[in-house]
């Protein structure tokens, strides 16, 4: 409710006077005083919330600047806006003598303390900067604390950098990746977890809209949605983690995967790529790990020659690069690769 009032809230104000994220701030009290529901969170998590709305607006309004075609933020339905979150350390406690080592109990503002499992050493209290509340569709919650690290790797110098040490990579849909080494990461076999998912949906759609029954196949389903998202990502994280690590230099091409997504041919295959996420990943690593991770343009990386520069076009089903130039002949996967790392 905080989340959509504060969209109405905006978007019905005057355009030349619309309110930032501190005039909604100091407007909660009002809308408490008229709403008792909108006191229910703790203010704190409220303010947060509506920080969040206010850089989903400016994210909106670069991409407009740039000449995408953006809409407004959207109303949400209950049960759709399903995070919360803290960033100051008085807002939240954590215990760690629970008697298990499994279990870490934490304390947050209007909520009380509840256990959590956790998946790594939990941090102390004063090490935390940002507590993440959120649930899942299939109805599990989730509980991130952001730390800072502050002993990052520094880069090495790109002038000390050895060439073996570079790699380019080419993202593609038969092969996840292809290096400018002539190494192949096949690209993940999915289809028994769509199958499921596939299934799991035909039942959904003969139950009851909003019965018992169809809120808990309804969960099955996002269960059977979840299991393939976290393939995708431990697949994402392993491969990242192998080239920030083997490589002081990584060159990916700076995909424009919405683009490629609208047209039919392979959509979903390159859907359950998820390049973009692949990208992030890579980079946040590189700065993680001290490895250079750069984006360059992809137009042309597939038609150009690694060797002499000329360019011959060629359709997908092609998979040898033959240049009619030189005579150079390679695996068109492999040249492009090549063809990265040296815009890299």
């Amino acid at each position: 409710q905080i989340r959509n009032h504060t969209v109405r809230d905006y978007y019905n104000s005057d355009y030349n006077d619309r309110p930032s994220d501190y005039d909604q701030h100091n407007k909660l009290t009002a809308w408490a005083d008229r709403w008792p529901t909108f006191a229910e969170p703790s203010r704190h998590a409220a303010q947060q919330a509506i920080t969040q709305i206010h850089s989903d607006l400016e994210t909106l309004q670069e991409r407009r600047e740039n000449g995408y075609n953006v809409g407004r933020l959207q109303w949400q339905g209950k049960g759709e806006f399903r995070s919360v979150s803290y960033n100051q350390p008085r807002r939240w406690n954590v215990d760690h003598n629970t008697g298990d080592d499994r279990f870490v109990r934490l304390r947050l503002e209007k909520i009380g303390w509840f256990n959590i499992r956790a998946d790594r050493n939990v941090p102390s209290k004063d090490e935390i900067d940002e507590v993440i509340l959120k649930k899942e569709s299939t109805g599990e919650w989730y509980v991130s604390l952001v730390t800072t690290v502050e002993d990052t790797p520094e880069k090495p110098s790109l002038s000390e950098i050895k060439p073996e040490d570079c790699v380019g990579a080419d993202l593609g849909i038969t092969n996840y990746i292809h290096t400018s080494e002539n190494l192949s990461v096949a690209t993940l076999d999915l289809s028994d977890e769509y199958d499921r998912y596939a299934r799991e949906q035909r039942k959904l759609a003969r139950k009851e809209h909003g019965s018992n029954n169809w809120e808990n196949q309804r969960q099955q389903v996002a269960r059977a949605k979840r299991k393939i998202k976290r393939k995708v990502e431990d697949f994402q994280h392993k491969l990242t983690t192998w080239l920030v690590k083997k490589y002081d230099v990584v060159a990916v091409e700076d995909l424009d995967v919405k683009p490629m997504l609208e047209t039919s041919q392979n959509a979903k295959s390159k859907q359950d790529a998820a390049w973009s996420q692949f990208i992030e990943l890579l980079e946040y690593k590189g700065e993680l790990h001290g490895t250079h991770v750069e984006t360059v343009e992809p137009r042309g990386t597939t038609k150009e020659c690694s060797v002499c520069g000329v360019e011959t076009a060629k359709p997908i089903w092609v998979r040898e690069h033959s240049c009619p130039a030189c005579g150079h002949k390679e695996d068109r996967d492999l040249n492009a690769a090549k063809n990265i790392l040296t815009r890299g």
